[in-house]
């Protein structure tokens, strides 16, 4: 059996999401054979699936979204760094929004640590910005640094353009704090920029993702872009953990509508073949098969109460853990 979760945002990470499940999965049915091999879809979260696949996890100090210093990690295999943008320009660095100043300028100081450490292939997780620059930061940190002869690898849930109505300031700067005033002004910045960079990038799939940092990537610095969890299943060796498993169980906060469109749950389906597969949640508002999933166990289910549903996720993991087991693998 393979456990592989997405995170449940704001009270687990992915790690601790599968072993949640895990136990409750052996306490229901002694000696199971159990493989947690925790997702993420490119957000925050990459860099400790990495880790738990293997990775060893690198720390540095880099200037952080309002411009102060702040604790950041990456994940280094061999020559294959994994570098999540949350680290270093996270929203959830900032103690208030600041929608026209955030900075990605940790990014670059965190990709430019892992050319430092000797790695060819730098997988650049996009999701959680802080920051609305079109990735300007990022570039001022690694002013002259080279990625000739290394395969940057642009991995996110989204794929929307720099500009315009479903780019990176109209869906996301309201998402980081920016009224509509602001959404304008930094919608110019980003045309103006983009002008002088690359404006034939604007428009590539990708290029709005974190904030514009996308386009930076790509026009640039020779990125190529990825949907999330399509990577992460390869850095994580999913295919190798699936080939001779009964069940696999996925999950993320809440399957939704939005679960179908670049989120690790689905991945974790496609990539599972003919091995049934279902899900832990905190919630679910969607049929677990329009999903592909054989079925949904959600926490809500278990405790109705939204507020100690999150204090307790661990423990209520754990039961769902056991209904799964008992579910399935009675013979």
């Amino acid at each position: 059996m393979v456990v592989a979760p997405d995170k449940f945002k704001g009270s687990l990470t992915a790690p601790q999401v599968a072993a949640a499940v895990a136990r409750g999965l052996r306490e229901a049915v002694q000696d199971l054979d159990v493989r947690c091999v925790p997702v993420a879809d490119g957000g925050d979260g990459t860099v400790d699936a990495a880790v738990a696949a293997g990775f060893v996890k690198v720390g540095r100090w880099v200037t952080g979204p309002a411009g102060k210093p702040v604790p950041a990690s990456f994940a280094v295999r061999g020559t294959t760094a994994v570098v999540e943008v949350a680290s270093a320009a996270g929203l959830t660095l900032l103690e208030k929004p600041a929608p026209l100043d955030a900075t990605s300028h940790g990014v670059g100081e965190l990709l430019k640590a892992a050319l430092d450490v000797g790695c060819t292939t730098i997988v650049l997780g996009l999701g959680g910005s802080a920051c609305t620059d079109g990735g300007a930061g990022m570039l001022e940190a690694l002013g002259t640094a080279s990625f000739a002869g290394v395969d940057l690898v642009l991995a996110s849930d989204v794929d929307n353009p720099l500009l315009g109505p479903s780019g990176a300031a109209a869906v996301y700067g309201p998402q980081k704090g920016a009224s509509p005033e602001q959404v304008e002004i930094l919608e110019a910045r980003l045309e103006a920029f983009a002008q002088r960079v690359g404006p034939e990038y604007a428009s590539r799939p990708g290029a709005g993702a974190a904030g514009g940092i996308g386009f930076a990537a790509l026009a640039v610095l020779g990125a190529r872009f990825r949907p999330g969890i399509e990577v992460v299943l390869e850095l994580v060796g999913f295919a190798d953990a699936v080939r001779d498993a009964r069940l696999v169980i996925t999950g993320e906060g809440s399957l939704d509508a939005q679960t179908r469109h670049g989120k690790a749950p689905f991945g974790v389906v496609k990539a599972s073949g003919d091995v049934p597969v279902v899900a832990v949640a905190g919630q679910c508002s969607v049929a677990p098969g329009d999903l592909g999933l054989k079925a949904a166990y959600a926490l809500l289910d278990v405790e109705p109460d939204v507020t100690r549903c999150m204090a307790q996720a661990d423990s209520l993991l754990g039961v769902l853990g056991g209904r799964i087991a008992r579910d399935w693998m009675s013979e």
